[in-house]
């Protein structure tokens, strides 16, 4: 999940971490650019013409529902000089708190930064979402030209000296300003944005920063380019019966190719573990988990020659600014403060973690035989072992988890949660399978638009996230809500055929419904800090708390029913859920904190350590053999392919899930305390505290005033199978 808001300036940087998840005309002398150097920074040529807007869909108020983007109305060709145009107006908005005699204050300043570039919102918001779901080589290459255009221009805006000055100012006088709850804190964070951006360091050192930065974004860029590119290219054709043995019917089906008369498995994750779970053909298995580690590790598509240059600008850039290493500033503000104590939890999880994956590697080994057992048996031999000892097979379950059904029971905990109500809207998508929703607050009145595309296809990235199309404000008393999206990656069903789905795919689509309601019930003022914010390690907790409602028995009687006969999911078979719900863990938790502890490694280099760097792969087994990891279990995410943190927002954060896990365990366990999973009293605090209040107090104090405690890992480490050390 990569966090989407309205754009103002002081989050334009954070819409490049996630496109990576946005009448001057930029003069020479124009005042963004006064820092000796910097001019160069932001020189695009941003001249565009009036027939060149003719037309264009950017430059029109929307008569859309909700005020969607008119998505059948807009080209490709319209992006990019709505780009030049908003960027033109943005720099015109600069101009003005620049160049004003009066002394700096909150409303000529802080706010008028806050609502500066508004024109940029529509086209930045709307590329950045469509290359990621419906891309092609035209969008491909105008993100190589766009992104970079817009981070020479935040560069050219937090590194101007005459704007820092002035944000200094109000800054300093803030103790006399009578100042609002959410006015303080937005001062607050408009100050350290500008900051933490090099603001106050001198030219020379200011300029190396924004070379750094542009090239960082072009590199970002390439590697989610790459990694997209290889990912569609590989496709296991089977074409036999043979060669299909052990899958089930309704995956058969999901993944026929009537043109090519076969079954084709591509590396989409969802698709990947179905086969490498029921295939009874351990070459084909052997096959598609080579296919899936090895992308994008070899010839012209390569990440791991930009993995490491990603990784020595980083490091060189936070010496610049101060600090040991990027991971160092990266969690300067995260609830795990430092890459020590990041690191520190890791190992606390990954100790009993480990032992218990070597465990199940023996028992495995058991099922083998004489034959060894290897890396691509253990999905399958693992689901093995869970029917002898469970008897619960995904294929009897799946049933029982209809989408619609699914997504109902999310709405349907919602409202006994929150009082929320979701009506389907006819709104025209970006996709034919998008499915909105209007949604609505206990009083009826509209929180916004809820979006989802839940479905697979060649031209859109792995993986699920939340995004949004609008963010969230409410500045002089203009209320304005948000469009909110989910998407998926499931296998699209044959016509007529419904979408059942394995439950951990339940689990995750739970999980992106929590950051949807972070983003749809936030009640800040202020884009900066509304909606899905505060610290990586923090923006996990909202989502993942809601995965424990999923296989609550009074929560499954909601929605768990079966899609032919309407039959509720037998008790026996929830228990059997309930009993195996720790099943491989001690795989599930090596594989990932293993990606978390490479991520640290990667982030926490000196200069000097990562210009020795030639070898991404060696760099990365080095590091996990160093932690102990076993030959037969990979991280979850191989460096050449690790696209959270090398064309993300994850970048020494991928350890936030496992972080943000001990707050939603916690939290959890708060209600299970009650006896109550609908506890009013702790859902009222939920709802104010988490889903409400966006960045309004640091991570925290919010969990804090939710659960009235400082959070305990005992129920983390409980909830995994594991014993407190």
């Amino acid at each position: 999940m990569n966090r989407r808001k309205i754009l103002s300036i002081s989050r334009l940087l954070a819409l490049l971490l996630f496109a990576t998840i946005t009448a001057a005309c930029g003069e020479p002398n124009s005042s963004t650019t006064t820092d000796t150097g910097l001019a160069e920074s932001a020189t695009d040529d941003l001249a565009v013409s009036d027939a060149e807007l003719e037309g264009n869909p950017f430059r029109a108020t929307w008569q859309t529902p909700f005020g969607v983007p008119p998505f059948a109305e807009i080209e490709t060709a319209d992006y990019l000089p709505a780009v030049k145009k908003a960027l033109q107006e943005l720099r015109a908005d600069i101009d003005v708190i620049v160049n004003n005699t009066e002394p700096p204050t909150f409303d000529n300043t802080i706010m008028a930064l806050e609502v500066s570039g508004d024109s940029l919102n529509k086209v930045a918001y709307t590329f950045s979402n469509i290359t990621g779901t419906d891309t092609n080589d035209e969008l491909r290459a105008l993100q190589t030209q766009i992104y970079p255009m817009l981070t020479r221009e935040s560069d050219a805006i937090t590194l101007n000296d005459v704007l820092y000055q002035r944000v200094k100012a109000v800054f300093d006088a803030r103790d006399s300003l009578n100042l609002g709850e959410q006015e303080a804190r937005l001062l607050e964070l408009t100050h350290r944005g500008f900051v933490r951006a090099g603001a106050a360091f001198a030219p020379e050192v200011k300029n190396q920063i924004a070379a750094i930065n542009e090239e960082i974004s072009k590199l970002t860029t390439q590697f989610g380019q790459n990694l997209l590119l290889e990912t569609k290219a590989f496709k296991l054709v089977l074409k036999t019966e043979g060669e299909t043995a052990g899958l089930s019917s309704d995956f058969k089906a999901a993944i026929y190719d009537e043109e090519q008369k076969a079954w084709i498995v591509g590396l989409n994750r969802s698709a990947y573990e179905s086969f490498m779970v029921q295939s009874t053909n351990r070459a084909l298995r052997e096959d598609l988990f080579n296919g899936y580690r090895l992308r994008a590790s070899e010839g012209e598509r390569d990440n791991g020659p930009i993995a490491i240059k990603i990784a020595q600008l980083r490091a060189e850039r936070a010496t610049l600014m101060g600090y040991e290493s990027h991971a160092h500033y990266i969690l300067e503000y995260n609830m795990a403060k430092t890459p020590a104590g990041a690191e520190d939890f890791l190992l606390r999880v990954w100790r009993p973690g480990l032992a218990q994956a070597k465990r199940e590697r023996a028992d495995m080994q058991d099922l083998m035989g004489e034959t060894t057992f290897a890396a691509w048996d253990w999905w399958h031999l693992a689901e093995k072992l869970r029917l002898a000892r469970y008897d619960l097979d995904e294929n009897t379950t799946k049933p029982y988890f209809k989408l619609e059904s699914v997504q109902q029971g999310a709405f349907a905990m919602a409202t006994k949660l929150f009082g929320l109500s979701f009506e389907q809207a006819d709104v025209e998508g970006w996709n034919p399978v998008v499915v909105s929703f209007d949604v609505k607050d206990r009083a009826g009145e509209h929180l916004g638009l809820f979006m989802t595309d839940m479905y697979a296809r060649d031209s859109k990235r792995g993986g699920a996230w939340m995004s949004s199309y609008r963010g969230t404000s409410n500045i002089n008393a203009e209320r304005i809500r948000p469009l909110i999206t989910n998407n998926m990656n499931l296998p699209m069903p044959p016509a007529g055929e419904p979408t059942l789905m394995r439950f951990s795919d339940v689990e995750t689509l739970f999980h992106e419904f929590g950051h949807g309601l972070h983003g749809l019930m936030t009640q800040i003022d202020y884009p900066t800090f509304s909606g899905v914010d505060g610290p990586r390690d923090y923006t996990e907790f909202p989502a993942q708390i809601l995965e424990h409602w999923v296989s609550q028995p009074e929560m499954l009687e909601m929605y768990a029913t079966h899609y032919e006969t309407g039959e509720v999911i037998p008790t026996e078979l929830v228990e059997k859920i309930r009993q195996a719900a720790n099943h491989n863990q001690g795989f599930y938790t090596t594989e990932y904190v293993a990606a978390s502890l490479l991520d640290l490694a990667w982030h926490s280099l000196t200069p000097a350590a990562a210009a020795k760097i030639t070898d991404a792969r060696a760099f990365e087994k080095q590091v996990l053999e160093d932690y102990g990891l076993i030959p037969e279990i990979e991280p979850r995410y191989r460096s050449q392919y690790f696209s959270h943190i090398f064309a993300g927002g994850y970048s020494a954060g991928y350890y936030a899930y496992l972080w943000s896990e001990i707050l939603d365990a916690d939290g959890f366990d708060a209600f299970k305390q009650a006896e109550d999973i609908w506890d009013p009293q702790l859902a009222a605090r939920l709802q104010k505290w988490v889903y409400e209040a966006g960045g309004l107090k640091p991570a925290d104090e919010l969990y804090r005033n939710f659960r009235g405690q400082d959070p305990s890992i005992e129920p983390l480490l409980e909830g995994r199978g594991f014993k407190a050390e």
